[in-house]
């Protein structure tokens, strides 16, 4: 079995490979199991949270992998749209469904949405008082709340077809939400940092993101979007996300063939973050995007929707074989320790020179 790298080595190899230096090996990192979400077991309960994290991490003791014990805040992707008036319902299956607020009958409410008070919103003081008890009772380190892209929020306060639509349609009311969410989104970033004294990383996913990446943001709305409408949409408001915090890295399921060269466009960008089985033109990202910024690819057992046998190893192979190893990441995961451990070795191998 390989030696188990040092927290503080895989930070330092993990920060050069966000700088596009050459390494001896691809940092890569195995996920455990189902997704853990902000579930009805745990969005109340951050006793179980804790417990659930130590638990996840003592069963990754004897994994070769990129990945260091830390507790997720699992508190779904929703908060914010919820701040600003939107119905969350806690359930069993997923992160709380989030109710529309404006839809196609009262477009111009849009105008008299308020920004949250980050202070004294009940919906963010229950977020600052779960992280309050999370780290009060526990020594390790903590995820970021999960921090939306501005087009996921107004998607959640906007429904979804509805917005969609409107970005054709209704442009200036798009935007006239998109302003208020983007300077939403940069104070409940500010007070996440200033309330966060043992800071994971600047995200919510698993991965060790240094400060020097900014902040991740999740911006799943992108791959329903044309070029020119995520350049309008999507572009302008991540940049100022950037601007604020020296760095973004973007985060979007679905197939990013199209806008993933325009992402590329966002000033300050430190990073694209896919589910890369759903991508359909790898060229496209690898042309735009491969050896000129940080590129994190996901590829879960559950994601290989249309070969649910998928040979992990070799799909990792093919991956670096086509997009190449200069600032790649690779993230994938395994049902049980046992077969994470197996798989650790193998990508070991495989993504070592």
């Amino acid at each position: 079995m390989s030696a188990i790298l040092s927290i503080e080595t895989k930070k330092k190899l993990i920060e050069a490979n966000c700088r596009l230096e050459d390494l001896d090996e691809t940092p890569f990192l195995i996920e455990i199991g189902e997704f853990h979400g902000a579930t009805k077991d745990f969005f109340d309960d951050p006793a179980a949270e804790i417990q659930w994290n130590e638990r996840y991490h003592r069963n990754r003791e004897k994994i070769y992998d990129y990945c260091f014990p830390n507790i997720k805040t699992n508190q779904g992707i929703g908060t914010l749209a919820a701040a600003f008036g939107c119905e969350y319902i806690v359930n069993n299956e997923a992160d709380p469904w989030i109710t529309p607020l404006i839809k196609e009958d009262n477009i111009e409410d849009v105008h008299s949405l308020k920004i949250p008070d980050m202070a004294n919103n009940p919906v963010l003081q229950k977020a600052w008082d779960r992280i309050d008890y999370l780290q009060s009772h526990s020594a390790l380190p903590l995820r970021m709340v999960n921090v939306a892209s501005p087009l996921v929020t107004a998607s959640l306060i906007w429904e979804y077809t509805s917005f969609v639509e409107s970005t054709l349609e209704c442009p200036e009311e798009v935007h006239v939400l998109l302003e208020k969410v983007t300077e939403a989104t940069i104070l409940f970033i500010k007070e996440q940092f200033r309330r966060i004294t043992n800071l994971y990383n600047v995200g919510h996913e698993i991965w060790y993101l240094p400060r020097s990446s900014g902040v991740r943001v999740s911006d799943d709305t992108a791959a329903l979007l044309s070029p020119n409408l995520y350049r309008e949409f999507g572009v302008k408001y991540n940049a100022k996300i950037a601007e604020a915090f020296g760095g973004i890295v973007v985060h979007s399921c679905g197939d990013v063939s199209n806008v993933a060269p325009v992402m590329m466009e966002i000033p300050g960008l430190k990073g694209l973050d896919f589910t890369i089985p759903q991508v359909s033109n790898w060229e496209a990202v690898k042309k735009a995007c491969a050896g000129k910024t940080a590129l994190y690819l996901r590829h879960f057992y559950w994601d290989h929707i249309q070969d649910a046998g998928a040979d992990l190893p070799e799909y990792t192979r093919k991956l670096i074989d086509f997009f190449g190893r200069k600032g790649v990441f690779i993230q994938t995961s395994a049902p049980t320790p046992e077969e994470a451990v197996v798989l650790g070795e193998k990508l070991h191998r495989i993504l070592s020179r």
